[in-house]
């Protein structure tokens, strides 16, 4: 007959943990060594600001900001970048032969057709996130920057949020071993879209939101997603249209992940990522997406690193630097347009899956509606 198992066995007890040293690990947005490009920002709305603050502050090179109504050019100019030319002729920019990149700001809708213009053009290009909403066009794009011999780059900001940063690199450096999970709980209060032309997204948590976390899964495990299983619904008092609640069940190769998003929580916000290996585990906690405590376990004891920055704005700088970093090294940028649609094919997989109600697997959905009513599935 064999031994009772222990209280240990059950997990209902641990042992002590060491303190260690925490690792160094390049999480900061990096920087260039000596090239300056010039850089054009075209649509000068919504969440502009972040970019031309970010770049302002890290002393980055932005000649011109563009906008369909020149006004707004105008004010986003005047309040970050005085010397900068404001225009609203976009054809314009793209003969310049001082502009280098182009950070592409607008909606979905419009912004594929500039990509598509400006890498014609020969100009290496940020686009703002969600990339594309056709996982087809965006290989398009892929391979149309490759024939041009330019980079593309997408503004996956969470990247550089210092937790999210750090874990990655963690896992990327080998220190947790082979990956088993992935698991991030968010709860906060989305209602401050209650007015907003967001409360006509109806996949708005998927779409808008858990792009970041889709994307940071996908820089853990590539495209080695097999199937995504979601949910979503609305929460007791939410007072905006779309459904709030979203959660994800995501199966790769030997491990899992989960994402859940409470998106109605008016009390006690917390954000929540443990990432698991072989070798260690990675765990965050913070009342926001701004302040994080970031734990690193493994066989020698436990590791708190003291992070530096914010979410806001080295997220913003982050993208643009790895994308001129990436430039001056010849190679392909962290948060490039192909492995940005891996991150995409989780989303769309998601978003389909909450309306079917049956596990889909990422590439499956192609698409998804680009006039934003996201409910209808291609």
């Amino acid at each position: 007959m064999s031994e009772t198992p222990s209280e240990d066995a059950y997990a209902l007890a641990t042992a002590p943990v060491k303190i260690v040293a925490a690792p160094e690990l390049p999480y900061r947005p990096p920087r260039a060594r000596s090239y300056r490009p010039g850089i054009a920002l075209i649509g000068a709305g919504g969440i502009s600001f972040a970019h031309l603050d970010a770049y302002r502050k890290a002393g980055l090179d932005v000649r011109v900001i563009c906008n369909r109504t020149l006004s707004k050019a105008e004010a986003r100019r005047d309040q970050y970048f005085p010397e900068a030319e404001a225009t609203s002729d976009f054809a314009q920019i793209l003969r310049r032969p001082d502009i280098d990149i182009v950070d592409i700001t607008t909606h979905p809708r419009e912004r594929y057709g500039m990509i598509e213009s400006a890498l014609g053009a020969g100009k290496h290009v940020l686009s703002q996130k969600p990339f594309v909403l056709d996982l087809d066009q965006g290989w398009r794009l892929v391979r149309l920057a490759d024939d041009e011999g330019v980079k593309l780059a997408v503004n996956q900001n969470g990247r550089w949020a210092p937790h999210l940063s750090y874990m990655r690199e963690a896992v990327r450096a080998g220190l947790i071993g082979d990956l088993i999970s992935c698991h991030v709980a968010i709860h906060w209060n989305h209602g401050w879209i209650k007015g907003t032309p967001f409360e006509a997204i109806d996949d708005l948590v998927f779409y808008d939101f858990a792009i970041h976390w889709f994307d940071f899964l996908a820089s853990l495990i590539g495209d080695g997603a097999r199937s995504v299983f979601a949910l979503r619904g609305q929460a007791a008092g939410q007072e905006v249209k779309p459904p709030l609640l979203a959660s994800a069940l995501v199966q790769f190769d030997k491990g899992q992940a989960s994402l859940i998003f409470d998106g109605a929580t008016p009390y006690g916000p917390q954000d929540r990522t443990y990432v698991a290996g072989t070798k260690g585990s990675l765990l965050s906690v913070g009342p926001n997406l701004g302040e994080q405590k970031v734990e690193l376990y493994t066989e020698a004891g436990v590791a708190a690193p003291s992070l530096t920055g914010s979410w806001f704005n080295d997220g913003f700088h982050g993208a643009m630097a790895e994308l001129i970093c990436a430039i001056e090294d010849g190679r392909e940028p962290l948060n490039g347009g192909r492995g940005n649609l891996a991150s995409l094919a989780l989303a769309f997989a998601a978003i389909a899956s909450a309306h079917r109600g049956v596990p889909v697997r990422p590439g499956d959905i192609r698409r998804l509606d680009a006039a934003g009513a996201l409910q209808h599935i291609a």
